[in-house]
């Protein structure tokens, strides 16, 4: 098959790459660096530099690859920037989404693979597990940009016959998370105590979060390009707190020193975590990297 790959330079976007051609397939890669790394590139994938906005950019790219399915990485993704600029986040997430949509009606494109959140699409939880039924209450922009395009390929599949997965994605961790750019405590917190420097903890860090280990999503994009169209959350369906990640962390990489405590961030979910049984069900994708061992790798990774 052959896949283009948005974000593909990206943490998660790298890995869905780095698995999509493992199995097989002919990737070309549409990434426009401004979080993604060169290093992170799969030299058997074909890389583009472009904005995913970029109409006349990817016109070209479309008609050279002919992909006959799309796998959109490509986002920004960080709740307290996006609580601070929310018509970039739309201008990124949702145009450049509406642009891609677009490309692939014109060029013929069969399968969209879409990466949306579930950890910021859901809001507060009205019950726990989160399933794909509970309401839609984002309490931020980025989890309200991500949402709109999931009625957007709802459209596409209603008027143009456009065939979609969306797969709603828990916290990732794992390798080549960026401690500086994209959102991640796992990353923030491993770089930091790597270098001895005393982290902080938003809040009391008895917050919850559902946190997957990034291979574990990358097999997930996988499976979604042949797989069941639809919704599916992608997490592991368990509650971890920040108070948790720190103490494993600790543990894992030795440090020795203090924890500070600070203020809360606005727009961010208290408590969260997925039912991930319609995955299973419909996807046969079940999370197969356990929490310790996740972090391992994680902290393996980033002392190299």
């Amino acid at each position: 098959m052959r896949v283009l790959v948005t974000g593909g330079a990206g943490f998660i976007g790298s890995h869905v790459v780095d698995t999509i051609v493992g199995a097989g397939h002919h990737v070309a890669i549409v990434d426009d660096l401004s979080t993604g790394k060169r290093a992170n590139l799969n030299p058997k994938a074909t890389f583009y530099q472009a904005d995913i906005r970029d109409e006349n950019a990817l016109a070209p790219i479309f008609a050279q690859e002919q992909p006959e399915a799309v796998c959109h990485q490509a986002a920004l993704a960080n709740v307290r920037e996006a609580m601070a600029q929310p018509v970039r986040y739309a201008s990124v997430n949702v145009l450049g989404s509406l642009t891609l949509l677009e490309m692939c009606r014109q060029y013929g494109v069969q399968r969209f693979v879409y990466a949306s959140t579930g950890g910021a699409v859901y809001g507060e939880p009205q019950s726990l597990p989160v399933n794909e039924e509970h309401p839609i209450n984002p309490l931020d922009p980025y989890g309200a940009s991500k949402h709109h395009v999931e009625h957007y390929l709802h459209l596409y599949r209603h008027n143009y016959g456009l065939r979609y997965t969306v797969l709603r994605y828990a916290n990732v961790y794992g390798p080549r998370q960026d401690p500086f750019g994209e959102a991640g405590v796992v990353a923030i917190f491993t770089n930091k105590l790597l270098a001895g420097e005393t982290p902080t903890i938003n809040g009391t860090g008895e917050q919850e979060r559902d946190f997957v280990y990034v291979g574990d999503v990358a097999r997930a994009n996988l499976l979604a390009l042949t797989g069941a169209e639809g919704i599916f959350n992608v997490g592991t369906g368990v509650a971890t707190t920040i108070n948790q990640v720190y103490q494993g962390l600790r543990e894992a990489t030795g440090y020795q020193g203090p924890v500070n405590y600070g203020p809360a961030k606005a727009g961010e979910v208290y408590r969260i975590y997925l039912d991930v049984g319609k995955a299973a069900k419909e996807l046969n994708w079940t999370p197969q990297v356990p929490w310790v061992e996740g972090l391992r790798c994680t902290v393996a990774s980033f002392r190299k």
